[in-house]
């Protein structure tokens, strides 16, 4: 579902109307990350899409929980000033969706607890004698270890807790999870259409979903897990020629030093731990991933440095570029200038004779994304920079203009760990051999290179190079 290149009269997409996804569930439950993978995804697919959290406005607001009154997060009697407090934090959160949707929004996802019947009535009944269609999204965790693993990863160091003590945190928050669990009611009510999700993808309920999108976002929503991973990103090089079988080298020598030291922080070994690769068919791709593969031979010499699997994907070729196949950009201005010009114009878009756009490929890449999202072990994709670059503006919640400016540069590994109220992205230099410098015209790295579409955002200005410590809270 990627995005279509056009839109209705209104604006929005696929005739859907304005939607509201109402998060319910206790504390810890996975909300978060639920709201922000569905977040990154809609957008991806070109739908006007935002999420807006009770949390996060009561703390721009108020500031962090030691500057609540004590009766804030306990459900029953409260003060009359506590309870006029969270009337306002509610109604300025409230007004927030109003503001979305009144500037072209089309699909809210509004991150809270709505723990009550009385509460989502009240909010669902608002906003659907105004024409919203309400969906009701319930998280349900009955694994003690996913709760724990939600406390320690995001609510720990969330504003709430700075400065903390983590266990005296971990303590505070399961008495605010206990308070909850007092009062909580499930959602048995059939007023509004309901996605119920267990352990945040183990088993999934739905109840009178209806209409395209809403389908979509129920098909998103059976492929993840917040399961911690990393997810590398580094080009295949030149094909069974020395420079590209030292670079495929050092890329095995570098993933897995960084990749030990992450997952030695976390107590786990490296050499069990599988590491999954994904290459294209071509065989410079493949070729890339060999040195992972001697590595976990059981024969070499010292014992296997890691394990790992290697995939395949012919759906993860470089995008096509038809009658542009081996010009330079100044030999496709000059024999085709028309087209050019429109090229530039809008290079996300645009399609040359017998090629594919940039909109074609995302396209084509739509199963292996929704693939990499039920992936659950660290995961090494080694393709062509077209391709890295329509899946990094996925995880990192780019939008589609911006897909052909991205750089990615050979040599470069980047390295992306999906997390709750975002993605984290960083790129580390590794290679500094033939072909690294755009203009090496007569390495073999080049010479295998004909495609000008890999290397047009590293040869323009005006292109965006991910990583650098950089991180995206979609």
């Amino acid at each position: 579902m990627v995005a279509p290149l056009y839109t209705t009269d209104s604006g929005l997409l696929f005739h859907a109307g304005k939607i509201l996804v109402v998060t319910v569930g206790l504390p810890a439950r996975g909300k978060t990350h639920i709201s922000r993978a569905l977040e990154r995804y809609l957008r991806w697919a070109g739908v006007k899409t935002q999420v807006i959290s009770l949390g996060d406005y009561r703390r721009k607001i108020l500031g962090g929980a030691q500057k609540l009154p004590s009766d804030y997060f306990t459900l029953g009697e409260k003060s009359p000033e506590t309870m006029a407090l969270r009337r306002r934090i509610q109604d300025g959160c409230e007004q927030q969706i109003w503001d979305f949707f009144h500037a072209g929004g089309q699909v809210v996802i509004y991150d809270a607890n709505n723990g009550s019947v009385a509460q989502r009535q009240r909010v669902g009944t608002k906003f659907d004698k105004e024409g919203v269609h309400i969906i009701m999204l319930e998280s349900i965790c009955d694994d003690p270890k996913i709760v724990e693993r939600n406390i320690r990863s995001v609510k720990i160091s969330s504003p709430d807790y700075r400065g903390w003590d983590p266990d005296k945190a971990v303590e505070d928050y399961y008495g605010r999870i206990r308070g909850h669990e007092k009062h909580y009611e499930t959602v048995d009510e059939l007023t509004w259409p309901f996605i119920r999700i267990i352990n945040v993808g183990e088993k999934i309920m739905v109840n009178d979903i209806r209409g395209y999108l809403q389908s979509r976002i129920v098909f998103f929503l059976m492929n993840i897990h917040n399961k911690y991973r990393t997810i590398y990103f580094a080009r295949a090089d030149a094909d069974l020629s020395p420079t590209g079988w030292e670079y495929a080298e050092r890329l095995k020598d570098f993933v897995l030093e960084r990749r030990a030291k992450s997952l030695q922080q976390r107590g786990i070994d490296p050499k069990t731990n599988r590491l999954v690769i994904w290459t294209s068919a071509r065989r410079r791709a493949h070729h890339t991933a060999w040195p992972f593969i001697a590595a976990a031979d059981p024969r070499t010499p010292g014992g296997p440095q890691c394990s790992v699997k290697v995939i395949e994907k012919p759906q993860m070729s470089e995008i096509n570029p038809g009658v542009w196949d081996g010009l330079s950009p100044d030999e496709a201005k000059k024999f085709y200038p028309e087209e050019w010009a429109r090229f530039v114009k809008d290079p996300y878009s645009f399609r040359a004779p017998r090629a594919e756009s940039y909109h074609d490929l995302s396209v084509r890449l739509e199963p292996t994304l929704l693939e990499l999202e039920r992936v659950q072990e660290d995961l090494l994709i080694i393709g062509h920079a077209s391709v890295i670059r329509c899946l990094l503006a996925y995880l990192i919640g780019l939008p589609a203009s911006e897909i052909p400016a991205i750089e990615v540069a050979r040599g470069d590994l980047l390295e992306v760990v999906p997390a709750s109220y975002g993605v984290h992205s960083q790129a580390y230099h590794f290679w500094d051999g033939p072909g690294r410098k755009l203009g090496d015209h007569d390495t073999m790295a080049e010479k295998n290179e004909t495609n000008f579409y890999e290397n047009y955002a590293e040869d323009t200005k005006g292109k965006r190079r991910i990583g650098q410590e950089e991180e995206s809270a979609v």
